[in-house]
């Protein structure tokens, strides 16, 4: 089930696992399996992941990752299958995966011995990166009839529970998600901050955003890892970040307000 509606369909290059997830989410949609579920799921599987880079075996630390993005794009589609939208899913995956991007960075700089600093700014260059991401497509889905809205482009204030979840679980998650995003959300608007009044996006130019997307950034990683690069991962995702402007740029050149 597509967030989108037909005609804004984009190839999207950090959406790899949507097979896997489709396929995982379609496995469970008769169990008593939960979203929830799925999301603390792939939370172990991360874990695994980490393990795996301070036993210094990286392919199959690269191996959890991948696995992660796959299993991450299973609870919101078994949410959509069940009918079971939650704000409460949707704050928890977040949170989750701010986490595990940071114990990700953190253990690679422990093994590859590289500075606490960099890693810091690689961590913040990634979320950057993601956030771009999150600002436009979620514009798109905003935008496109018929597409998904749990998320929204501007959240000042918690929602109303959705059925089946409680207030005080949401305003909690809330919190606890404007708390550790809310900086990043600021600054990429004030990057861009008339991104939202455009009517809406070309495919290739979402397609071209999505390298910045958690999925695509993972399988970075896992590459890299696999490959026996980890002490190349944290300066690439610092270089990697300066694509935020040029991005930022064609949009203001070639989709004008």
């Amino acid at each position: 089930m597509s967030k989108l509606a037909a005609q804004d369909k984009f190839l999207d290059l950090s959406d790899y696992g949507r097979t896997f997830g489709n396929f995982l989410a379609n496995q469970l949609k008769n169990t008593r399996f939960t979203p929830i579920h799925v999301t603390l799921l792939f939370g172990v599987s991360g874990l695994f992941a980490i393990y795996s880079i301070l036993d210094g075996s990286y392919f199959w630390a690269g191996f959890f990752i991948v696995l992660k993005s796959g299993i991450d794009a299973a609870d919101g589609e078994l949410a959509r299958i069940k009918n079971t939208p939650s704000y409460t899913g949707r704050y928890l995956d977040s949170v989750f995966d701010i986490i595990l991007n940071f114990l990700f960075l953190m253990a690679i700089c422990y093994v590859s011995k590289t500075s606490i600093w960099l890693t810091i700014l690689a961590f913040i260059g990634i979320q950057l990166q993601g956030t771009l991401y999150n600002y436009y497509y979620v514009i798109l889905r905003n935008k496109s009839v018929g597409g998904d809205t749990t998320s929204k482009i501007f959240e000042y204030k918690s929602p109303r529970a959705l059925p089946g979840e409680t207030q005080k679980s949401v305003n909690i998650l809330f919190f606890v998600y404007t708390i550790v995003y809310g900086l990043f959300d600021k600054i990429i608007h004030t990057l861009d901050k008339d991104a939202y009044k455009v009517k809406t996006f070309p495919n290739w130019f979402m397609t071209v955003v999505s390298i910045y997307g958690l999925g695509f950034q993972l399988l970075i990683i896992a590459v890299m890892l696999s490959l026996n690069l980890i002490e190349y991962i944290i300066p690439f995702f610092i270089i990697y970040t300066v694509l935020i402007f040029v991005i930022i740029g064609i949009r203001k050149a070639c989709f004008k307000v």
